[in-house]
């Protein structure tokens, strides 16, 4: 068991000390017992230096980049533990900016793990500036996602991009140092050839490979977690697409407006294949991206949007039909995760609900939920080293099932980490949306954003 403090003196400490906003020492409070009474500010930094850490101790040593996975149970389904991934790294990228704004490491320590980062982008596979979604490590050799996708995966490079342009903001005008990681992050973006990924059409393609060619024929259809996708591609100063293969290709000359209603609550776009899909699909394009008042043609807010499409996935778990042990108001958010069935896409319909609560979904959504997620993180801390481990919360639990895997996914520990610190200073929406690219490729399909200059 982990110790408790029992002294009335030392337990008012402990409380005061909680209180004090870290910055400057590698202090946990989450070392102490559960049961302890923290405050949401401590209990919101324990569970965002723990994520911090998956993306800090926990990345691959050659190549500083995250793993595609980590298993404390020590089994892998992979062939090498050390396999590691794009879209995941640009989301650890962000929470490393963000630990290195709150003294969870140094500047220089946190610049130094850019520098390899950058170093082994310039070098790992790609494809016609697009990378792969897998790597190994310690080569940087694609390692195929699935027999036909062993090239460009132009979403996954889309989030890494995200996560390299708000780095590029940090460091543009700090020291030489830091100005010269930011020129060779420039240089990386610049390479992105997003209009190859058109194949000739007004609709971008999510994989190309050198053996396959456009095989796998999955063109990006919106609403989806790949919004960010377009806007970058109409972003690009080297490799832009113009303005139609956002409005003809993403939301499909305007099929993607479909209001309905789902449990109540009143969504505006149309969501692929479902009234309403995973919650990864808030998470991904807003880690950088400002939903606060964001607008265009097609959503008159997207905060609003992705805010009433997070509530529907909370009040489908409270409803609970299907009956699973432990939903409710403390206990909700279904997405992609480690799943009893494997790996799921877990979502607010019946077909595609298993049982398993996945901590990324409520907590990455503490941005539109502030009240009801931080109920969520509060009910998981108090579950101990049964969910709570070295890298923060495990990925996903069913008490149906009574299964509680020890295993971390870099796509998950992410948007926790990103959120928080969206939530705390909305300091990674600032350094994205204000790189002058960002802005441009806004502006270009004709959003709305109070960021916007």
């Amino acid at each position: 068991m982990k110790k408790v403090l029992t002294p009335f003196i030392l337990f008012s400490l402990l409380l005061v000390f909680t209180n004090c906003k870290n910055t400057n020492n590698n202090t946990d409070v989450s070392k102490e017992n559960p049961s302890v009474q923290i405050t949401d500010e401590a209990l919101l930094d324990s569970v965002q230096r723990r994520t911090f850490n998956y993306f800090w101790d926990g990345a691959e040593p050659t190549s500083g980049m995250a793993r595609e996975r980590y298993h404390i149970d020590g089994e892998y389904p992979l062939d090498d533990a050390n396999v590691v991934t794009s879209g995941g790294s640009g989301f650890g990228i962000m929470a490393i900016i963000a630990g290195i704004d709150r003294g969870y490491v140094t500047r220089e320590e946190g610049v130094a793990r850019m520098d390899k980062i950058v170093s082994f982008l310039e070098k790992a596979d790609s494809f016609h500036g697009v990378y792969p979604h897998w790597w190994y490590g310690e080569t940087g050799k694609v390692r195929g996602f699935s027999d036909k996708d062993n090239g460009g995966d132009l979403v996954e490079t889309s989030f890494l991009m995200q996560g390299l342009l708000a780095a590029h903001q940090y460091y543009v005008n700090g020291t030489d140092t830091e100005k010269a990681v930011a020129a060779r992050i420039d240089k990386l973006w610049r390479a992105v050839d997003w209009n190859w990924h058109r194949n000739g059409k007004n609709v971008l393609y999510w994989h190309w490979s050198p053996e396959h060619s456009w095989e796998m024929n999955f063109a990006i259809h919106g609403f989806n977690e790949c919004l960010i996708t377009y806007i970058l591609a109409a972003a690009s100063p080297t490799h832009g697409v113009p303005a139609e293969v956002y409005h003809e290709g993403w939301a499909e000359n305007g099929a993607i407006v479909e209001p309905h209603t789902i449990e109540g609550i009143t969504l505006n776009l149309r969501y692929q294949g479902t009234e309403a899909g995973p919650l990864f699909w808030a998470h991904y394009s807003f880690l950088g991206l400002n939903p606060t008042d964001l607008k265009d043609k097609y959503s008159p807010n997207y905060f609003e949007e992705m805010k009433n499409y997070t509530l529907v996935n909370r009040a489908y778990c409270i409803r609970n039909p299907k009956g699973f042990k432990g939903y409710g108001e403390n206990a909700w958010g279904l997405t992609a995760s480690y799943s009893t069935v494997g790996y799921a896409a877990h979502e607010p319909a019946e077909r595609g609900d298993h049982g398993v609560i996945t901590p990324t979904a409520a907590l990455s959504s503490i941005v539109y939920t502030p009240e009801e997620s931080m109920k969520v993180m509060r009910n998981l801390y108090s579950m101990g080293d049964k969910m709570w481990g070295k890298y923060g919360f495990y990925d996903a639990y069913s008490e149906t099932d009574n299964w509680y895997p020890q295993r971390y996914l870099a796509i998950d520990q992410g948007p926790i980490s990103v959120m928080i610190e969206n939530y705390r200073s909305q300091l990674l929406w600032k350094l994205f949306m204000s790189h002058p690219d960002v802005q441009n490729g806004l502006k270009k399909l004709n959003f709305g954003s109070p960021s916007l200059k």
